[in-house]
């Protein structure tokens, strides 16, 4: 059993012994993540897929998103066999009926995954949780979260080397890992402190990882609407306060309709303008048919996520939040300025 040394043990023996233990009883199994998913939910997800066929080609494995993923992500190794609820319901009902055992990945409550939550919680199925975002719910049978990993693609990599080192790492399972990790990092330029973030790096590029290549798939394939409407986002919808070290872009779904978007179009505009000099929180609201979205990232020591639990339901990590808002587009950004008043001394402490 070939294992590394060098990284820290993350997971509880405890933990360890009744995955496995689920995963060795369990035929049928299925694997499901967040609306809206993005690399980190596709990446572990596929990575997990690919992981438990290695150990075991009977087994019935099937990842279920709630809905679509962005366009980027459909070179990734297996997509063809995800299974898309919105496409066919009666497909993923079935399949989350007859599972044995049922992985949760990358979200933190069931609220998480729309309308799969109530199909999930209604299943007789062992719930495993694997994730990294903080204050987990705890109707799981298994709770495996880490919120100060970089990504949930880094537990799921530090779960199966605990669990039996590299022996069914293969490529394709090094890959989705990669993916993940590099997008829920912006490219390693957040959140990847940790020196063994970059082991882990060191131990996929072993395994056939070609960085260069994903990279330019994910970042460099953006369709020419999306770079039309970010001109017009950032010169058109656009606010800055310098008093709080703050910006704010906003779409609504008229200034939408007029470019011909496809899923994942908006992804990452949210931090463009921390690049401007002194500005350390930046905020993103985007009005969709049911309610208003907001995305929220920081820089240095300012909580988003406290900012979006206290103003926007929301939640997420210290430097990279979201929320929601059912109202006007015009109330969601006086309620995100009513926000910079009360955190007005702390985002002014927090200045880069």
């Amino acid at each position: 059993m070939n294992r590394s040394l060098s990284l820290t043990p993350l997971i509880g023996d405890k933990q360890l012994h009744e995955t496995r233990k689920q995963i060795n009883k369990a035929q049928k199994i299925v694997l499901v993540t967040h609306l809206s998913p993005d690399g980190d939910a596709m990446g572990s997800s596929l990575g997990l897929y690919h992981y438990l066929k290695n150990i075991d080609k009977n087994k019935e494995v099937r990842v279920i998103v709630p809905n679509a993923y962005p366009y980027f992500l459909k070179w990734m190794k297996g997509v063809d066999n995800v299974v898309v609820y919105t496409n066919t319901p009666a497909v993923s009902e079935e399949a989350i009926k007859k599972a044995e055992l049922i992985f949760c990945l990358d979200f933190n409550t069931l609220k998480r995954i729309g309308p799969l939550g109530e199909l999930v919680e209604q299943s007789k199925a062992k719930k495993i949780l694997v994730d990294h975002h903080p204050d987990p719910d705890q109707g799981f049978d298994v709770v495996i979260s880490y919120p100060k990993t970089s990504s949930t693609c880094e537990v799921v990599f530090r779960l199966m080397m605990q669990m039996d080192g590299l022996d069914n790492i293969t490529s394709a399972v090094a890959e989705c890992i990669y993916t993940g990790m590099m997008t829920d990092t912006g490219g390693f330029t957040y959140n990847s402190n940790n020196p063994e973030i970059f082991e882990i790096i060191s131990i996929l590029l072993k395994k056939g990882v070609d960085r260069d290549l994903i990279y330019r798939r994910v970042f460099n394939n953006y369709s020419d609407q999306r770079f039309k409407l970010l001109g017009f986002t950032l010169s058109k919808r656009m606010k800055l306060y310098p008093e709080f070290n703050a910006s704010l872009i906003y779409l609504s779904l008229e200034d939408q309709k007029q470019f011909n978007l496809t899923k994942g179009d908006t992804e990452g505009f949210v931090n463009y303008p921390l690049s401007i000099k002194g500005i350390l929180f930046s905020g993103f609201i985007r009005e969709d048919e049911e309610l208003t979205k907001i995305s929220l990232r920081s820089q240095g020591n300012f909580p988003c996520n406290q900012f979006a639990a206290e103003y926007f339901n929301g939640g997420g990590h210290f430097n990279a939040s979201g929320g929601e808002f059912y109202g006007e587009m015009e109330d969601a950004i006086a309620l995100f300025e009513k926000g910079l008043e009360k955190y007005k001394g702390l985002l002014q402490e927090s200045a880069i």
